[in-house]
């Protein structure tokens, strides 16, 4: 029978610290059960430690397991009794040790915890808590009135059993006859109606909980359930027996070589946990050693998701600290670039938070972010070089999204941009690496071009010199283009040069450029004074062979694209003027140049010049400031031909 019986008032800061535990820390009082389940896991490794250290321990450890108990009567399972049982035959505690690791909340002097813990609380983070019984143990008062503890230590013959409705106080007393280990029995609130999901009492919510977050805990999770087998016979009764489940898989693939898991056994892996009907692409598995220990098992998908592009979806890494399920979109484990990347790491050891759920910044995630972001883009490269059609399916699902690196991970841009591909006038994929391997001789610039289409571009007049005189321009025609062509200077050595932007050199005959300039000094400086509210500057071009006029944007100026791209996201970027270039072999300019010389009435070639400001602006993709005027002008003209 019960000796020592002790009661004890909790004091009014542990009160208050215990209301901070339950109120704020926790985000989610499913949490209790991943609690419970880890501090019984733990209890069963520390029991076989002590047994293979202890020959003399007198224990049995053949059948070290967890159990979970809905409710539980000598003749079954009653619900209404509304009582939850975790129980292990782990490695158990002494009065002493229930004193000092579950007490620790309940002792005086624990203001400054509770400090530290508000501090926490107020800054984002906690203190590194994680491991004390205590702690994770009182989260079971989010969901109980009482919580009852029956505990003896191996090796033990007394035990001792610990009670409180985590308000004023508790109890302790020793007792002579209790199973080795530790059960800890809730006596859940009452029964919500308008909250089923958290009915702890339904078998199918335990079985939820145990895939969620205990899964993979390498002890078996049993449950007793109720199965009813119909009558044999019409009007008899249905029989209802008892059996025992075993909830959890214990399954962690990231822990076994990847030579003994199949290609089947990743792919069923990898569509429960990111949810997913496509096979992976590939698979990524790693383990780090020394003096920080973690694995990981990651997939690249095959498909993108349907939330791909919204910044609030999910990332997709779960985060396991010995097995024990985290979190599941851990987005400081992987960067944005690769949220497409789908699995599991899982670490020895970790800071967390006292609730387990939010990470500290600490030199301990940088590690794994960099060492995974490393992996994933050597894998990337290694579809490229070796996987060219699995490549080109990542590259379709997931290239808009991966080119983002290469304005946000400065450290990993070259792999970034050697993993990539483009399009080009050459080619419908090419890497820079092939694209530099077929630069003409004397070429020391990487052309590009951007747009919203590669049919666009490639009609575009931009292009027409390059196209002439044998040179390969790239046809860049997503959005993220237009921004990181300006983070990345070069590639090989080579810098990368707007078809767009800028001058450029194509080998052109200097001393004709200078011939041709003086033939049209009075065209040049009469449509700079007449399309001034337009362009900042009228020169001839190097880059027109077909069109009559191209617009060119400064060297260091913004694109009409990229200042769109502002615009749609509710930034108002000011477009300065553009410079128009004219092409002196092309009927249109040489007869304005005409006109202008022998015409003293201007007022009908200045409707020339909008029409032939107009034409270049449309011709690049780009947007009229009055359609209508355009439009009339345009007919007025055609008009007259008729």
């Amino acid at each position: 029978m019960s000796e020592q019986v002790e009661q004890r008032e909790f004091q009014a800061e542990a009160r208050q610290l215990l209301q901070l535990m339950v109120h704020s820390i926790y985000s989610n009082k499913d949490s209790f059960l991943r609690e419970l389940i880890s501090n019984a896991s733990d209890a069963l490794d520390k029991l076989r430690l002590e047994a293979f250290r202890n020959k003399d321990l007198e224990v049995d450890t053949s059948d070290l397991h967890i159990e979970i108990d809905i409710g539980a009567t000598g003749t079954g399972i009653d619900k209404a009794a509304r009582t939850l049982t975790i129980r292990d035959n782990g490695i158990g505690m002494t009065r002493d040790e229930v004193v000092e690791l579950i007490g620790t909340l309940a002792k005086s002097g624990t203001g400054e915890l509770r400090q530290k813990l508000r501090e926490a609380n107020q800054a984002g983070q906690t203190e590194e808590l994680i491991g004390q019984f205590g702690i994770g143990f009182y989260s079971t008062f989010m969901v109980a009135d009482e919580v009852e503890l029956l505990t003896r230590k191996a090796g033990e013959s007394s035990a001792t059993r610990w009670e409180s409705s985590g308000d004023g106080t508790y109890t302790i007393a020793t007792v002579d006859d209790a199973p080795q280990g530790t059960s800890v029995t809730l006596h859940l609130k009452p029964a919500d109606t308008d909250d089923e999901l958290h009915d702890y009492t339904a078998p199918w919510k335990i079985r939820e909980l145990v895939k969620k977050y205990s899964d993979f805990i390498s002890w078996p999770i049993r449950m007793e359930v109720e199965k009813t087998t119909p009558a044999a016979e019409e009007g008899g009764e249905p029989t209802v027996t008892v059996e025992t489940e075993t909830l959890n898989s214990r399954t962690a693939l990231w822990a076994k070589p990847k030579s003994e898991v199949s290609d089947e056994e990743y792919a069923e892996f990898y569509k429960h946990i990111a949810h997913a009907w496509d096979e992976p692409l590939d698979v990524i598995a790693m383990k780090a050693e020394g003096t920080f220990e973690y694995q990981a098992l990651l997939f690249i998908p095959s498909m993108a998701p349907f939330d791909l592009f919204n910044r609030d979806g999910h990332t997709g890494v779960q985060l396991y600290v010995k097995r024990v399920f985290i979190m599941g979109d851990c987005d400081d484990l992987v960067p944005e670039y690769l949220r497409f990347i789908k699995g599991v790491v899982d670490a020895q050891d970790m800071s967390l938070n006292v609730s387990r759920e939010i990470l500290q910044q600490d030199r301990q995630i940088k590690v794994i972010r960099r060492s995974l972001t490393k992996k994933v883009l050597s894998a990337i490269k290694d579809l490229q070089a070796n996987r060219p059609d699995d490549y080109a399916t990542f590259w379709s699902q997931f290239g808009r999204v991966f080119k983002e690196g290469l304005i946000s991970d400065g450290d990993n841009r070259d792999a970034v941009l050697r993993a990539s591909s483009f399009a080009s006038t050459f080619s419908e994929s090419t890497t820079l690496a092939d694209y530099v391997g077929r630069m003409k001789e004397g070429q020391e610039q990487i052309y590009y071009a951007t747009g919203e289409s590669k049919a666009l571009l490639e009609r575009s007049p931009h292009l027409e010199a390059f196209k002439a005189k044998g040179y390969e321009v790239l046809l860049l025609t997503d959005p993220v283009d237009e921004v990181w062509v300006g983070s990345v200077p070069d590639f090989d050595g080579k810098a990368l040069q707007s078809v767009a932007k800028g001058e450029v050199d194509l080998g052109a005959d200097d001393d004709a450029d200078e011939a041709e300039h003086g033939d049209f000094t009075e065209l040049l400086t009469w449509l700079k004074e007449t399309l001034d509210e337009h362009v900042k500057e009228v020169r001839l071009s190097t880059r027109l062979t077909s069109s009559p006029a191209c617009l060119i944007t400064d060297t260091f100026g913004i694109t009409p694209q990229l200042a769109r791209m502002y615009r749609a996201s509710g930034q108002e970027i000011p477009v300065g003027k553009r410079i128009l270039e004219l092409n002196p072999d092309h009927a249109l300019v040489t007869g304005l140049r005409d006109a202008l010389s022998a015409s003293s009435e201007k007022d009908g070639l200045a409707e020339t010049a909008e029409l032939l400001y107009g034409t270049a602006l449309l011709a690049e993709g780009g947007a009229l400031d009055d359609p209508a005027r355009f439009a009339s002008l345009l007919a007025d003209r055609l008009a007259r031909t008729v």
